[in-house]
């Protein structure tokens, strides 16, 4: 599949925080724009609550787990294997279709 180019302007401290929190993520700025498209189109909304917090505790952390838990399951994906899911990511961070 072709790759393309999406510029988007913002702010630059914006934009210093979204790279620093994207990488508090795991991920850089391209790969997270990818995974929000891709929902997106999958799902045709806005699929998620995106909530940050400067202090993250533990019981955050697992909270959010058990929503991500609970979507998979509302989604029909909560049986993926970690192969699967690491296929997932490798397609969005390369841009290729999921089946």
């Amino acid at each position: 599949m072709a790759l393309t180019t999406f510029s988007v302007r913002m702010d630059e401290s914006l934009k210093r925080q979204f790279d620093a929190l994207c990488s508090d993520f795991g991920m850089n700025a391209t790969t997270a724009f990818n995974v929000f498209a891709r929902a997106v189109v999958r799902e045709r909304r806005i699929p998620f609550e995106i909530q940050a917090s400067d202090d993250i505790t533990r019981q955050d952390g697992m909270q959010a787990f058990m929503a991500l838990r609970a979507q998979a399951k509302e989604n029909g994906v909560q049986d993926l294997t970690l192969e699967e899911i690491n296929e997932e990511i490798r397609k969005s961070r390369y841009g290729e279709e999921t089946e």
